[in-house]
């Protein structure tokens, strides 16, 4: 075997490894799982049976090419009922080896475009999986907000659907307070006792201030988070500006305990839901002025 490697496949390019007995060539096949094996039915210690009977065990699927003089047919047929490809009598002529070898490159090859191809497929169609759900998910909320006329019930439901469009542990919704400059934390999922105590009320996330200027959505996580009052509960933050058409009037963020960053998709999923935020906020707004102006109207009719 070492002499069909020297003189015929390797000057052909192939990379070939040989073995002088039957363990020798199992290891070697089981640790390299090689594209192609050819071993002899007259092999010391373990024949290639033994080697087949091995490599069905172990689930590899290389092809094998079993070798031996002329009058050991009965042996080859029982090879092949064990999964042999090919079979060569020896002595074995260069032509037809390398024939051989080139029709079983070419099954490995189209196994492996097969496997590769339907990896490729079940990976698109998750992916489509997750988008038809993310979509639908969306579509939820525009429904939900327009039928909630309470702020603490809108903000509640858009940071629940944020959470789970974005697979996020944890997630706050900011809210502009509209007599200061304060954010107002109006909901919250996940965050520690001390934070949820200020429901309500101010609070800094260290970053959702500057968003009010920037406008942009940001992506952090580990050494950029730091330096940040939400780097202490957090390893991976998405946060993106809520705006109106006149203004940013707050912030929607979701975060992860653990360093799992957050992708593009995300931050696009996260915008669409702060374009509801902004959309149940002027809904909102609008609401309490009619309410004040009814009232307004009521009062003086009474009066």
């Amino acid at each position: 075997m070492e002499d069909l490697a020297r003189h015929t496949l390797r000057p052909m390019g192939y990379e070939v490894m040989t073995a002088t007995d039957g363990p020798s060539a199992i290891q070697q096949i089981v640790t390299l799982h090689p594209d192609l094996v050819i071993a002899s039915l007259t092999l010391p210690r373990l024949t290639a049976k033994d080697v087949l009977v091995t490599l069905r065990s172990q689930g590899l699927e290389a092809p094998v090419i079993v070798t031996a003089p002329v009058g050991m047919e009965s042996m080859a047929l029982r090879a092949f009922r064990l999964g042999a490809r090919d079979y060569l009598s020896k002595p074995l002529r260069e032509a037809e080896v390398v024939s051989a070898v080139e029709r079983a490159l070419v099954e490995t090859r189209l196994r492996k475009e097969r496997e590769a191809l339907g990896q490729q497929l079940a990976e698109t169609n998750q992916k489509l999986e997750e988008q038809v759900k993310r979509l639908t998910l969306l579509h939820g909320i525009g429904r939900a907000i327009t039928s909630l006329d309470q702020l603490d019930q809108m903000t509640d439901r858009l940071l629940e659907g944020a959470r789970f469009a974005t697979e996020a542990e944890m997630g706050w919704l900011l809210l502009r307070d509209e007599g200061s400059s304060d954010l107002i934390l109006r909901a919250q999922h996940g965050l520690p006792a001390t934070v949820v105590a200020r429901l309500g009320q101010a609070w800094d996330d260290g970053v959702a201030a500057a968003l009010q200027l920037s406008g942009e959505s940001v992506r952090l996580s580990r050494g950029g988070l730091r330096q940040l009052p939400v780097g202490q509960i957090c390893q991976a933050l998405l946060i993106t500006p809520i705006k109106t058409k006149d203004e940013t009037v707050g912030a929607l963020a979701v975060a992860n305990r653990q360093p799992r960053e957050f992708n593009q998709s995300d931050q696009a999923l996260l915008e669409a839901v702060a374009g509801y935020a902004a959309i149940a906020i002027t809904n909102a707004r609008l609401f309490r002025s009619l309410e004040a102006r009814l009232g307004e109207t009521s009062a003086r009719a009474e009066s």
